[in-house]
């Protein structure tokens, strides 16, 4: 069943599974086979009033699996009429999980949790029946029965697309369908085939029919018949979930409006006019996942919501008759009816106009009016919200948990390494490293685990859950994903055992009926994918307390409990057992067992010993084979006599040890007692050898395989171990018994305390989860807080008292009994001068925490809400401490006092709120939003989180329904983005804005109700409490630079219009940032004035260079060309002698990312270095890594001919698309700021700033030889723009703020013909694609239309500058981009577009695009595509425009429509973007160093180039050169691909930079990647699993060199402070620490193999390290022996260090790989020179000498090579035997980094992000 091949193409499910056999398949209930008249063929009819109760089941029972790969699934059923039906398929994810998804016309609205789906059902009815015509205007469509003319339906459902779409989740299988009353269904079908049922197969053949792409037709046995001149879709329906192309599923299944595309040869459709439809809101809502019907029909096309904030100045107002027949008071029926329902009504006018409005609703919408040129989709509504949504997904990832138990403390498991112990907490099974501390969870429990077990190899793990469906899993312990799921039906499993082979597993509970069941489950094929089933089980009344397999037989078992010990055993399908005679020991009470170890399954049965336990003392040895007891003990405690000494009492005297546990190795018996002790015996249990006391008793032990520690848990939650060898007891977890009612913070020490329901209040180290403090009270705990500074916190309980304690002193600071309730509210103020508790009773009691006993300010009574159901979140503090809100005085209320007086400022009565609800509405939580928001956020009992104003108390937002129960608690992050809430078991986090489609992400984990849940006050992480404590690793982006500020955005409010409503516009104000209550239409500032254009010869020099003019001026530039040709310096002094120029003061850079600026760079280029010709050098430039995404513009696509190129530094780089190979231009020595190209892509232009001194070089490149035609030499600062004309007859670049000269070439011979300086800084230029020598700029708060006049030899430059309007006043213009029909769009730095009628030179409209600065704009026909700093790639549609005369320029009547299509976020600033001629597909750079492409058909993303945006610090080639590794300053490694050099994974850490990098030695199990980190940690990540395998902190400091040893037994790692430590890569222990090199930083370690006593000291490995203060270790080692010692010393003189230490170079040592005992070393000295130095001689052998200090070194294997980089951004290769060097200059930067491979064959460099890949040839 887990092959696919036999699947292909599709699946009979009925054939393959016989149903009718009803072998494999099951039928409960009414069901019957007939002959249908209509399909003239058997089908099977469900009837019955209970779905449960009728059905047919695939396949028979639940631990079996159909295993169908097919992502399709078919049903060709009909709805019974009058009827409901239910269709159930178990589906399984490849993560493991199973997932119930559900179809039914029973469901009302779409549901979701984590494990399940369910889908309402609309049943369509005949073509022209009534049922079908009421259909288009029911308020409910036909949610509910089955109409009496339902047909026969073919429904295929894409489940791939379903777990994707719904729960993120990867399709594996389909597991089992069940089928319930009321149906008939005839088949079901799986295949990979997208199907068309009307196309049978000898159709498809004959006909001539062809089908759409992705379509095939339909197999005879799984059609339809259709009689002679009747059509498929007359007699059938055809129903697709989810829908194909871009629309999105929406919530529930029914009939659509398409058709898979069939094409005759000879048939035109044409396309109908619009007509009049009306959706309702229920509708609109629920039926979703619109699915198509076949039946040809006009395919409407409705234009997407706009998902931006709205425009202030828009208004609301009625709909009206579009014939002027109606007065204005008057509607239409429709617009009467929806207002009436509060529904959204969208009515297509045949005049081409749509209306639409709502009334009430969640997501109000304004009347809006538009003009559509075609049919519009209702469909494609969701395609542009779908793409948006909470990023990253997911946003919290669990991390560490503090916890233990939950429903049972005695399931604790050894894995077989010995290495992590498995253990439950609550619902969640954790595997904890012994070692480090780290833990892995086992997720998919909804319920608290009360049995494990491990298989004796270690590879599965058993877990079941409680309640009354006890749910077992079977896990993959390494990869921890579900194998299996088993309903055991049984109440609850409380023992569980796996067989030694892992074949068989056991367990033992209550059935229903409180009896004890035993079943026996074979499970030797989970591993393959195979089914569980059940071998045999069985009732007993006997009481099992522990049972066991033997490990010597997997059909054996033996079990213990009161007054009784049972052998078991598994033959012919039944389990029987037989008890032990115990003769005088009937009555005892046994708790555990264990077989006598160290003995193969190969010996005697004789001599197998099982031990028993009791809670008497006595341990009872039993003769297995025999079934007698061979021996009884009974274990007394010791006594202290009066002369001090250890007695032991006789065996019938005092009372014995009540022994919970026992656990037996070879060499001794571990048991655990009632007593709290961990005792160990020898095998006679002659005496106590070791123990260790608890604080509670002893519920387990567990020897480990190796015996050399012993596992014990306690009863109160303390999980340790015993190390046998050392005597040393460590502690793995403490936890509480409890649930924890509340916690607080320590942001400052790390700290968290927490207090429960147990009576403690505990004290957590974040870092190490240990326990630090735990304070004991007779009375409840019920909340805490943190002081903000000091190590002191405040706890208040149950009995009203709060208590102060000092955490270093352990000592009661202050003790208060002021309440007379339970405290439920207690917190500090920010600056910790203030406390303030709140009581059950209504009491408010402020407190004076900079007093010592923080005396008593104020109290107020009965102003607080009474009771005690509210969390400790019913009281808040704004982070500024000026506001205090709490719930109070009634349940009804939040009050906002002023939190240093307590006076009143603010009253919220959330009860009137919902006015229809038939219950009052009461609140339950508050919170406050960062104080720069001013927002007030309540939970209330209705589930809702309402936004409030907390200075004028109005209501912002509301969200309904947030939560399935209500919020207890809630918290805003510090940078106002995200929220965070807790109801039940789950947290949320929501977008704060609202502005996603999808606004939430839901956690799962707790198995109690949550109690209150924080960020941690660096806000990278997230705890919640409830069961236990859990810490989240928060993985939101941090906010880029510029990119968006805490603040919500300003808006710019237009003058009221005549009969404007001004509520309106208060409206808008309070909801900006929040989701639009209207769809936005553009709008028309205020007109512009526009003075007559002077056009006088000779325009004085001064014009040219005067300030801008004011808004509603213009003015013009003309320049006159001199001479008909010559250079650009002669062209400048002609311009410059009318006038002296003036220095102008500093130029200061725009407020605008758009404008580009160098990356700093304090390297320069040596100008002396000459490299050697293309092809003949030692190296060939091979692959560049990465794209600069500091440029502007700097990449090129024509998808006509291919042509791909963009820049990485000072490298023009020029790739194939389709192979990946490479080409690279070199010319530029400085960082290219922009590329463009000529329209027949033939000629590329590129520009980079110059030296200090030198201007910015152009260079114009030829595509199809590579070489540089010319180099352009004018613009003294950056070149920020280049443009091309339309007909390729002129060339444009642009300087940057710095220039302010705009400079127009001739193209071919590329004379400049005329330049012009501009007022303001540019930001974008762009010739006008339909009319020649046209062309516009934009800058700072201008707009430069220019216009090119040539006459014989003299060219003109007519620039006329034009204003904005006053609302743009100061803003930056960032891009333009032209339309065909004359008009023009330009976007500013605080998101607004903008167009303007090129033949007026007049803006006629504005809209708000973005949430950010818009960068890149791009248009196409009626398509608009923006972007900027918010991340967003946007794509609008653009209606026909119609620009008013300048009669209506003051008109409010708009005639032009602007929708948002699409949308996709990216990983950073937008900074190029070039698309084809349709807006189809395209390639966008950003800011992160990363080229997508973009297909608008399929809303995907690809990365084409990824590179590091950052500098990277460390590269390294793999042993068997298939990847290369590198590390960067923005704490990534990634992993690349060779010789394909893709990107294939990345490892992130935040807040750290990787410092070095390695890989582990050859042949181990799994290749490995080391980083040392700047916080002195050492992460070792996996390549096999893509995960962190092992986190090492040895350093205090920075670990700046990092290596394997050669066989990768030990990691080598050195710290800024000269320490250099050897670890272990497997358990991270330290076995060496090296303090030799102490007090210098290590530069570099290298490891290399050598023979055993070669140069005179024992071992097989040689190693090095080089320090800062230029000396070098060299080692011998024998890491299996523990050996390392000292082989030389190296200490390189060099004079005294200048003052600046850090301009020194670094030491740099290697070993040679060419001459064996040879250390190449360089640093500072006395001369700049490689020293060549020979271990067996004790001298130097040579020295090379360099022109400049070596940043890096590297020594080629192949041949006597060395390769050093400079700061020159020189990379020099020498051959010292020859002396020949020869030197490189591609780099832009430093050459920090170069690394040979280790075949010599390759040469990796790098320099800041760059990285190079280059060939190596001999010299």
């Amino acid at each position: 069943m887990s092959s696919r091949a036999w699947q292909n193409p599709y699946v009979n499910v009925f054939k393959h599974m016989r149903i009718d056999e009803w072998k494999k398949a099951s039928r409960e209930g009414d069901v019957t086979s007939y002959t249908d008249k209509t399909l003239k063929c058997p089908v099977y009819r469900i009837r019955g009033s209970v779905p449960a109760s009728n059905y047919i089941l695939l396949p028979k029972s639940g631990s079996q699996s159909l295993g169908l790969t097919g992502r399709y699934v078919y049903f060709l059923f009909r709805p019974s009429p009058g009827n409901h039906f239910t269709v159930h398929l178990d589906v399984a994810s490849q993560e493991g999980q199973v997932i119930r998804v559900s179809f039914s016309n029973l469901m009302k609205e779409f549901k979701a949790t984590p494990t399940s789906l369910q889908f309402p059902f609309i049943c369509a009815a005949a073509h022209g029946s009534v049922y079908d015509s009421t259909a288009k205007t029911a308020k409910h469509g036909l949610v509910g029965c089955a109409p009496a003319s339902v047909r026969w339906t073919c429904m295929v459902m894409d489940l791939r697309s379903v777990l994707s779409v719904y729960l993120n989740k990867q399709y594996s299988h389909l597991k089992s369908v069940k089928l319930c009353s009321n149906m008939t269904i005839k088949n079901i079908m799986t295949s990979d085939l997208l199907l068309d049922p009307s196309v049978s197969y000898s159709e498809f053949r004959h006909s001539g029919v062809s089908l759409g792409e992705g379509w095939a037709a339909m197999p005879r046995e799984m059609s339809f018949p259709v009689p002679a001149g009747s059509s498929w879709h007359q007699l059938y329906h055809h129903v697709r979930f989810p829908s194909d192309g871009g629309k999105m599923p929406f919530d529930s299944i029914q009939k659509g409006h398409g058709t898979p595309a069939i094409k005759c040869v000879a048939d035109v459709t044409q396309r109908e006019e619009s007509r009049s439809v009306c959706v309702s809101k229920p509708v609109q809502d629920r039926v979703s996942l619109i699915q198509q019907i076949t039946t040809p029909k006009p395919c409407p096309r409705w234009p997407s919501k706009l998902l931006t904030p709205s425009l202030p100045e828009l208004t609301s107002a009625p709909v009206r008759d579009r014939g002027g027949q109606g007065s204005p008071g008057e509607r239409s029926e429709g617009e009467q009816e929806c207002e009436k329902d509060k529904e959204v009504c969208v009515c297509v006018h045949h005049d081409g106009h749509v209306s639409s409005h709502t009334s009430d609703s969640h997501d109000q919408l304004n009347v809006v009016c538009m003009t559509v040129s075609r049919p519009v989709s209702l469909s494609s509504v969701r395609s542009a919200r779908e793409i948006q949504k909470l990023h990253p997904d997911p946003i919290l990832k669990l991390n560490r948990i503090i916890g233990f138990g939950g429903a049972t403390t005695k399931c604790v498991v050894w894995s077989r390494d010995g290495e992590e112990v498995v253990y439950p907490c609550h619902a969640i099974v954790v595997s904890m490293k012994i070692s480090s501390g780290q833990q892995r969870f086992f997720i998919g429990h909804t319920d608290k685990v009360s049995a494990l077990a491990l298989n004796g190899s270690g590879s599965v793990l058993a877990s079941v859950q409680t309640g009354s469906n006890s749910l077992l899993r079977l896990w993959s312990f390494r990869k921890r994903h579900c194998l299996a799921m088993i309903n055991t039906h049984t109440h609850t499993l409380n023992t569980l055992s796996f067989s030694y082979s892992g074949g068989v597993l056991c367990g033992v509970g209550k059935d229903n009926h409180h009896k004890t069941m035993v079943i026996v489950w074979n499970t030797e094929h989970v591993t393959k994918g195979g089914v569980v089933s059940v071998l045999a089980k069985a009732h007993t009344d006997a009481d099992v307390q522990s049972m066991k397999i033997a490990y010597f037989d997997d059909t054996r078992m033996v079990s213990c409990g009161s007054g009784n010990v049972r052998l078991w055993r598994v033959r012919g399908g039944s389990l029987r057992s037989c008890p032990v005679n115990l003769g005088q020991y009937h009555n005892l009470d046994f708790t555990d067992l264990d077989f006598e170890d160290g003995l193969s399954p190969d010996e005697e049965a004789d001599s197998r010993t099982l031990f028993v336990s009791s809670q008497s003392g006595h341990i009872l040895e039993i003769n297995y084979v025999a079934v007698t007891i061979s021996n009884v003990r009974r274990l007394l405690p010791a006594q202290i006599s009066h002369a001090h000494r250890r007695e032991k009492q006789t065996f019938t005297t005092g009372p014995g040890i009540a022994v919970n546990s026992i656990s037996v190795c070879s060499a001794f018996c571990a048991t655990g007692s009632e007593d709290g002790f961990l005792r160990l015996w020898p095998l006679d249990f002659s005496s106590v050898f070791l123990e260790a006391e608890h604080e509670g008793p002893v519920n387990v032990v567990s020897v480990s395989t190796d015996g050399l520690s012993v596992l014990a848990a306690t009863r109160t939650g303390n999980l340790g171990y015993l190390d046998v060898r050392s005597h040393g007891y460590n502690t793995l977890m403490r936890s509480h018994t409890e649930p924890v009612l509340g916690f607080s913070i320590d942001g400052i020490r790390r700290r968290v305390t927490t207090a429960s329901r147990d009576g403690t209040v505990r004290v957590w180290d974040m870092e190490t989860l240990q326990q630090l403090y735990d304070f004991v009270s007779d009375d409840v705990p019920c909340c805490v807080g943190f002081h903000p500074s000091q190590p002191v916190f405040a706890c208040g309980s149950d009995s009203g008292t709060l208590r102060v304690f000092d955490i270093n002193t352990s000592s009661l600071l202050a003790q208060h009994r002021q309440h007379t309730g339970s405290v439920t509210g207690l917190v500090f103020s920010p600056d910790g001068e203030r406390l303030y508790s709140a009581c059950s009773h209504g009491y408010l009691v402020l407190y004076d925490s900079s007093h010592p006993e923080y005396q008593i300010s104020q109290v107020l009574g009965n102003v607080v809400a009474r009771g005690t159901e509210r969390g400790p979140d019913a009281m808040a503090i704004s982070s500024d401490g000026d506001r205090l809100a709490f719930v109070g005085p009634s349940e009804f209320t939040v009050t906002v006092m002023a939190a240093r007086s307590l006076e009143e400022l603010l009253r919220v009565d959330v009860s009137i709120l919902d006015l229809e609800s038939p219950s009052l509405d009461s609140a339950v939580s508050v919170t406050f939003s960062p104080s720069s928001l001013g927002h007030l956020l309540i939970t209330t009992s209705a589930n809702k989180i309402l936004w409030i104003d907390t200075a004028t108390g109005r209501l912002l937002r509301e969200v309904s329904e947030a939560h399935k129960g209500v919020c207890c608690s809630l918290v805003v992050s510090e940078d106002g983005r995200y929220l965070l809430t807790a109801t039940q078991n789950t947290v949320k986090v929501w977008d704060y804005s609202l502005t996603q489609y999808i606004n939430s992400q839901v956690f799962i984990g707790h198995s109690e109700p949550i109690r209150q849940v924080s960020f941690t006050p660096d806000q990278m992480g997230v705890v919640s409490v409830g069961d236990a404590l859990f810490f989240w690793d928060f993985l939101a982006h941090p906010l880029e630079t510029g990119a968006c500020s805490l603040s919500a955005p300003a808006v710019r409010v237009s003058p009221p219009k005549p009969g404007c409503d001004e509520t309106v516009l208060t409206g808008l104000r309070l909801s900006n940032g929040t989701p639009r209550q209207a769809v936005p239409l553009p709008s028309s500032p205020p007109r512009l004035g526009v003075s007559p254009t002077l056009r006088a010869e000779g325009v004085p020099p001064s014009v040219l260079s005067s300030p801008s003019p004011a808004p509603g001026l213009s003015t013009v530039l003309k320049v006159t060309e001199r001479s008909g040709c010559g250079d650009s310096s002669s062209l400048l002094a002609n311009q410059a002698s009318g006038e002296e120029r003036v220095e102008d003061p500093k130029p200061v850079r725009p407020d605008c990312y758009k404008h580009f600026t160098p990356r700093y760079n304090i390297s320069t280029p040596d100008q002396s270095v000459v490299a050697p010709p293309p092809g003949q050098g030692g190296l060939n430039l091979k692959a560049v890594i990465g794209y600069n995404g500091n440029g502007r513009g700097n990449l090129v696509w024509n998808p006509d001919t291919g042509l791909f190129v963009y820049s990485c530094g000072c490298v023009i780089v020029v790739e194939n698309l389709h192979t990946g190979s490479q080409r690279h231009w070199l010319k530029h020595t400085e960082e290219i700021s922009t590329l463009t190209a000529t329209h027949d892509a033939q000629t590329v232009a590129s520009a980079a700033k110059g030296g200090a001194t030198s201007q910015s070089l152009i260079c114009i490149w030829d595509v199809h030889d590579g070489s540089c035609r010319k180099s352009l030499h004018h613009h003294k600062g950056a070149v920020q723009s280049l443009a091309f004309s339309r007909d390729d007859r002129y060339f444009l670049s642009v300087g940057d703020y710095e220039d302010l000269s705009v400079a127009l070439w001739r193209v071919g011979s590329f004379d400049l013909l005329v330049s012009v300086t501009v007022p303001v800084p540019l930001h974008d230029v762009m010739f006008c694609p339909s009319r020649d020598a046209t062309l516009a700029c934009v800058g700072t708060s201008a707009i430069f239309f220019c216009k090119i006049h040539t006459q014989g030899n003299h060219t003109q430059l007519q620039v006329q500058q034009m204003g904005v309007a006053k609302e743009l006043e100061g803003v930056e213009l960032t891009a333009l981009c032209y339309d065909i029909d004359s008009l023009l769009y330009t976007s500013t730095n605080q998101g607004c577009v903008c167009v303007w009628d090129c033949t007026t030179k007049r803006c006629f409209m504005t809209w708000e695009a973005d949430e950010g600065e818009i960068g890149v704009m791009l248009c196409r026909s009626n398509r608009l595509l923006t972007g900027g700093n918010s991340k967003r790639l946007r794509l609008w549609s653009l209606a026909k425009f119609h620009p008013q005369n300048k009669d209506t320029a003051n008109s409010t009547h708009r005639n032009g429509q602007v929708l948002l299509e699409q949308e996709l976020l990216l990983d950073g600033t937008i900074v190029s973007a070039v698309f084809d001629d349709v807006m189809a597909m395209g390639i966008v750079g950003t800011t992160a160093g990363t080229l997508w492409y973009i297909n608008w058909a399929d809303s995907t993303s690809i990365r084409l180039i990824s590179g590091h945006k950052s500098k990277v610090n460390s590269l390294v080639c793999s042993p068997d050169e298939r990847h290369f590794v590198t590390c960067g300053q923005d704490g990534s490694v990634r992993v690349w691909a060779l010789p394909s050099n893709e990107l294939l994974v990345q490892f992130q850490v935040l807040n750290q930079s990787c410092e070095c990098v390695c890989w582990s030695g050859p042949g181990g199990e799994s290749v490995c990647v080391a980083g040392g980190y700047s916080d002195g940690t050492v992460r070792i990540f996996s390549l096999n699993t893509a995960e962190m395998h092992l986190k090492l902190h040895p350093h205090p400091r920075a670990v700046g060199a990092i290596q394997y040893s050669v066989h990768g037994e030990v990691l080598l790692s050195g710290g800024q402070d000269g320490v250099i430590v050897i670890s272990s890569p497997v358990t991270g222990a330290a076995a060496h620490i090296i303090n030799d090199h102490k007090g210098a930083a290590i530069t570099g370690i290298q490891c290399v193999s050598k023979q055993y006593k070669e140069f005179g000291l024992e071992g097989n490995e040689l190693w090095l390290a080089v320090s800062a203060d230029r000396r070098v270790s060299v080692w011998a080692s024998d890491w299996t022996k523990d050996k390392c010692e000292l082989l030389d010393w190296l200490t390189f003189p060099a004079p005294a260090p200048p003052e600046d230490a850090d301009t020194l170079p670094p030491s740099l040592a290697v070993f040679s790989p060419c001459e064996r005992g040879v250390v190449v070393y360089t640093g500072y000295a006395v001369d700049k020179q490689i020293t060549f130095y020979c271990l067996r001689k004790k001298q130097v052998l040579r020295t090379v000498s360099l022109t400049s200090w070596a940043l890096c070194l590297s020594v080629c294997a192949d041949q006597p090579v060395v390769t050093v980089g400079s700061n020159q951004r020189v990379l020099t290769l020498i051959h010292w035997a020859t002396g020949r060097r020869e030197d490189f200059c591609c780099h832009g930067d430093s050459v920090q980094r170069c690394s040979f491979s280790l075949s010599g064959h390759q040469l990796f460099t790098s320099a800041h992000s760059e990285v190079f890949i280059w060939d190596t040839r001999r010299i």
